[in-house]
This record gives structure tokens, C-alpha cells and sequence, in this order.
């Protein structure tokens, strides 16, 4: 290969080992020259101003390009690959880079003050599961010490930022009691500890004030919601991909992105770069390893947003919808992107001003909440109508209408993880005591004879007014006794559902019942504190010195 300029083109020459003059072949915007012309490149380079004659034939070759000199440099090139700005891909960089506090309402301030309050309690007991403890212990025995950030629960021990993302990750996740929201996915754990790990990372004269600690983690929910808009499987219960191990990853990257200040480019192709660190199988759900999907989400979007840092790239249209190469799309069937405005041009509204988030008042999958409320309702009829208990003896039967979702259909959970994932287990449990707590899934409550009694006794139905859907969706229990006598609960919205939502008083309990367990009550209720005035403060280090 040879090239050679002239006329401002880049002319390259391609000779074959054998240099006959047919195998040679030189392009110049399209153009196919022929030997002799080439040759006169040469004689150009090599012995300065051409013949007449020469000149003549090369002009008469290179009209068409010089024709279109212009057009190459401009609409050629649009044709094949779109001008940057116009991609989805680049919209969703420029949204990152150039999004500020200003767009933050006081709305999406609350809310999102309220999500961070609910996610460090979470993680907090998280921090005392078994699943916790063998991610911590691998991150610690298999890497090198790297004393950065912190992890929950655990004074003295602090690990690399992404460790700390990850573990920090696995145990908000670790007993499926943190956020959920609509579209359906749980938004807050992929992004709160790769927010605080990379805070921690930062110096301790330049750490983020509290409002740009928040304006990164709105950033990384906002993306989210946008993504799973562009496809309608996304509504619904998912049955292929985890969704927050694909938009998590990607929200965690975002979030990232703007609280390192990357430039629009570097936004877009942190986007690109955790799209191939994206997705983990349904398969897992109700298993050990699904808290490793929150815990990876936060790490590898943390890990994205540092290796674009650095330079690296990736693919400019990875959001974009290009037919026959799959980007984003891979992950969801029906994926119609659009691009997202620039914040500056009207001003921007985030999608949590507009959605307000699930809590769950105990840890299992948020389909069990409904069920749950429903077998409730019926107990308090049950003891009004018996001796202050219910026994298992006096139910024949027990019915559930409940949407079709395989996953969440186990009639005899074997494990805590099952058990969080169970129609039937989270509705005989709230049948049996007249609510579903913490407790209800310890091996002692999982084991209990008079619960498995109840359990033999449950069919379920799948109405098909009743889709796998958290924003439509409803629980129906019915409960036939030995005496013939049917009692019925239905629960179309539970308590702590985003048209439900819990109480600012309702989620500082969950949140102090859940900190207590490894923070002194002192630190809890400074902890409340230092989230509800976070907009307020100068630097996030009073937050950040409260987990451990």
C-alpha cells in the first residue's frame, strides 16, 4: 500500500505481489485510476511539474471526485455514518455532560433524598447476610489492599472504588428490600455505591458538594427511566435480562460520567463501554447470585466511566437503532430509541418528578407485596372469627389470582431466596401471622409445620385481566374454610407503591430498623440528618463518614 496527495486528495495505491499493471488499483474519493495516471503521481512526487498531457488525463479521471469534493466532505460522509449530534447515542452524552443542579426540582430533590435515605438503610442490613460476607471476603483475599472507600457496616474496612461499588452493590441487594419502579427495575442500587465510591476516591479538598452528589445520582435514575421507555417488554415483569444489570450498568456509567465532569464524548462512550459490561439472565433470580447483578451494575458502570475518562472509546451509535448490528437493542427485542433533549435548549424535567418510586415495607420481589396485603386482610377476618389465631387446620382452601410469571411461582421454597420470590410462600406467611416481615425469612419462620400446611393447600389462577405488570397488576386471595365459609382479600395498590407511597414517618422507621442493626442509634439519627440537608452542604463528607 502506497499513498500520495494531490489536489487535496488522499490517493492510496495498492499493488499486487505479482505487479502486473491490471492488479494495480488507486482510489481518490471513489475513484478507480489507471496505471499510467498513477505513474504520473510518481513522476509529480518524484521529478516535479507534469506533462500537459498527463495533466490532462488525471483531470479528466479526477472531474467527478473534484464534482463532489464538497459533498464528500460533508453529506457522503452523513450517509454513512450520522453527524454526531444527531445520533441518540450523542444526544444521551450531551444530556450527562451539560445537565446541572438548576434542573433539579424540589420535587426530584425530595424524592431522590428519600431513595438515598431508603438505599443506605438497605444496604445496611444487607451488610449482615451471608452473601454480603462471601463477596466481601473474596474482594479482600483475591485483590490487593487498596484503603479508598468505604464499605456499610464494616468500620476499618475499606476497599478500591469499584470493590467498594460492588460489595456496597451485593448487599443493597442481598435481601431484595431496596426501590423498585416503572418501568420495572430497581434503580437506586446500581447507582448510590458507585456514587459514594467514587466520592470517596476524590480528594479531601475537592469532593462533591452535596447538590452535585445528588444532580449524579438523578442522573443515573433519569437514565435509566429513558432507556426502558424505548421498549414496551421493558412494563412489564421481566423474563429474559435482569433489568437493573443492563440499565443499571448503564445508569451507574451516567452517574459517574457527571460527577467526574466528563466532556459529551467521553459521556456517550462511558454509555458505550458499559453496554458491553450490561445484562445477567433471569435464570438467577431467587438464587444467591442475583444480588451480584445490583453489585456489578455498580461497579462496571463506575469501571465505564473511568475507562472513558482515560480515553477509551467505543462504539459512537450504541443506543442508536442500526439495523443488522445489535447495540443497546440486544438486550430488548422491541427497542425504539429516541433522542434525549439537551437540558439547556427548554430546561429539562426528570422522569421522577413524574414517576415517583416503590418502597418495599418488607424484603421480598415487589409482586409478593400485593399478595401479601391481600392474605393479610383475610387474616383479620380470621381472627375475628376465631380465637385471636389462625390455624392451618380450619383452611380446606387457598386460592391466588396473581399475573403469570414463572420465576415468582414456587409453591415450596427451599431457601430465603426462594422464599422472596414466591406467591405462595409471602401469601401463607401473611395468611399464618398477619403480615410479612424481616423475620418471615429466617430458616426458623421458613420451616415452620403450620406454614407448610398452608402452602400444600394453595392453587393459584392467572386472570387475564391481571398482566405481569407493577403498574396495573392486582393480588386476589381466597381462602375456603373447613366449614365451607369463603373468605376473600384483594389488593390493588399496596402501601409504599409510587401511588401509595410510604410516609416520610413510615420510611425513617424502615430506614432506622434497618441501620440499627449495625449503626448505633446516634449515627442513625445523624445519618437522617445529613440526607435531608444534603442539598445544603458544601462537600458530601459528612455523609459519606456516617456508613461504617
Amino acid at each position: 500500500m502506497r499513498a500520495y496527495w494531490y489536489l487535496g486528495y488522499y490517493i492510496t495505491c495498492t499493488i499486487s505481489s505479482q505487479h502486473h499493471p491490471e492488479s494495480l488499483d488507486c482510489t481518490a474519493t471513489g475513484e478507480t485510476l489507471k496505471r499510467k495516471e498513477v505513474y504520473f503521481l510518481k513522476a509529480k512526487r518524484q521529478r516535479g511539474k507534469p506533462s500537459k498531457a498527463m495533466m490532462f488525463v488525471l483531470q479528466k479521471t479526477l472531474r467527478p471526485a473534484c464534482a463532489i469534493r464538497k459533498m464528500h466532505n460533508s453529506a457522503v460522509e452523513v450517509l454513512r455514518h450520522p453527524a454526531p449530534e444527531d445520533t441518540v447515542t450523542a444526544s444521551f452524552g450531551k444530556f450527562i455532560s451539560e445537565v446541572n443542579s438548576q434542573h433539579l426540582s424540589s420535587v426530584v430533590l425530595h424524592r431522590s433524598k428519600r431513595m438515598v435515605l431508603d438505599n443506605i438503610g438497605v444496604g445496611l442490613i444487607g451488610s449482615t447476610t451471608e452473601v454480603f460476607e462471601m463477596a466481601l471476603q473474596h474482594c479482600q483475599r483475591m485483590y490487593g489492599p487498596d484503603n479508598i472507600s468505604s464499605v456499610y457496616g464494616r468500620g476499618g474496612v475499606k476497599l478500591s472504588p469499584t470493590l467498594a461499588a460492588f460489595v456496597n452493590g451485593v448487599a443493597t441487594h442481598s435481601m431484595d428490600f431496596d426501590d423498585t419502579w416503572h418501568p420495572a427495575t430497581h434503580p437506586s442500587g446500581a447507582v448510590l455505591p458507585a456514587v459514594l465510591a467514587l466520592s470517596d476516591m476524590m480528594p479531601a479538598n475537592n469532593k462533591p458538594s452535596g447538590l452535585d452528589f445528588l444532580l449524579a445520582f438523578n442522573v443515573g435514575i433519569e437514565i435509566q427511566g429513558r432507556l426502558m421507555r424505548f421498549s414496551n417488554e421493558a412494563h412489564n415483569i421481566p423474563r429474559r435480562f435482569h433489568p437493573p444489570s443492563v440499565v443499571g450498568t448503564m445508569g451507574s456509567a451516567a452517574a459517574c460520567a457527571r460527577l467526574l465532569s466528563l466532556d459529551p464524548s467521553q459521556c456517550s462512550h462511558a454509555l458505550a463501554i458499559a453496554a458491553s459490561l450490561a445484562g445477567a439472565p433471569m435464570a438467577n433470580a431467587a438464587t444467591q447470585s442475583k444480588p451480584l447483578h445490583i453489585g456489578n451494575a455498580a461497579r462496571l458502570g463506575l469501571e465505564a466511566a473511568l475507562l472513558a475518562s482515560r480515553g477509551l472509546e467505543a462504539s459512537p451509535l450504541v443506543l442508536d437503532a442500526v439495523a443488522g448490528v445489535a447495540g443497546f437493542n440486544a438486550f430488548y427485542e422491541d427497542y425504539v430509541p429516541q433522542p434525549l433533549e439537551s437540558p439547556n435548549e427548554n430546561g429539562h424535567m426528570f422522569l421522577l418528578e413524574e414517576q415517583d418510586m416503590g418502597f418495599k415495607r418488607f424484603p421480598a420481589h415487589l409482586g409478593m407485596h400485593w399478595v401479601a396485603d391481600a392474605a393479610a386482610s383475610v387474616h383479620k377476618l380470621l381472627v375475628g372469627l376465631g380465637p385471636g389465631k389462625v390455624s392451618s387446620a380450619d383452611v380446606q382452601d387457598i386460592l391466588l389470582r396473581v399475573p403469570q410469571s414463572k420465576y415468582i411461582n414456587r409453591p415450596l421454597p427451599e431457601s430465603e431466596h426462594e422464599a422472596r420470590h414466591s406467591f405462595q410462600f409471602n401469601a401463607c406467611s401473611a395468611l399464618l401471622d398477619g403480615e410479612v416481615t424481616v423475620q418471615s425469612f429466617t430458616p426458623a419462620a421458613i420451616d415452620r409445620p403450620e406454614l407448610h400446611a398452608l402452602l400444600s393447600r394453595v392453587r393459584m389462577e392467572h386472570p387475564h385481566d391481571n398482566p405481569a405488570n407493577f403498574n396495573i397488576m392486582y393480588g386476589e386471595v381466597q381462602v375456603t374454610l373447613v366449614g365451607g365459609d369463603i373468605l376473600k382479600g384483594r389488593c390493588d395498590t399496596f402501601y409504599g407503591h409510587w401511588r401509595n407511597p410510604l410516609t416520610n414517618e413510615s420510611l425513617r422507621k424502615k430506614f432506622t430498623n434497618n441501620a440499627e442493626v449495625v449503626l448505633p442509634s446516634e449515627k442513625v439519627e445523624r445519618l437522617i440528618e445529613v440526607v435531608e440537608e444534603l442539598d445544603r452542604l458544601g462537600d458530601c463528607r459528612a455523609l459519606l463518614s456516617q456508613l461504617q
